[in-house]
């Protein structure tokens, strides 16, 4: 059976590199593909203050030092 292109390139180039190099390598296969297709574009911008509050009736009525003070006594 012949070994299509992309297999040969895989075999010869990219299975010696270390796996963080082989990461690295998705990393930019991936960025170049997205700016390819615009999807950065395309993709709404959220800034990290959006979270702000997020999640707050988790710990409504709940004492920090109290919680931490618990989570310390699962250690031992």
């Amino acid at each position: 059976m012949a070994i299509n292109k992309t297999e040969q390139i895989y075999q010869q180039h990219i299975k010696p590199l270390t796996p963080s190099e082989r990461l690295a390598l998705i990393e930019l296969i991936a960025r170049d593909l997205a700016i390819q297709n615009d999807y950065i574009e395309k993709t709404p911008k959220h800034n990290i203050t959006e979270l702000h509050g997020l999640g707050k009736e988790i710990w409504e009525g709940l004492d920090a030092q109290e919680y931490v003070n618990g989570l310390r006594k699962e250690w031992n």
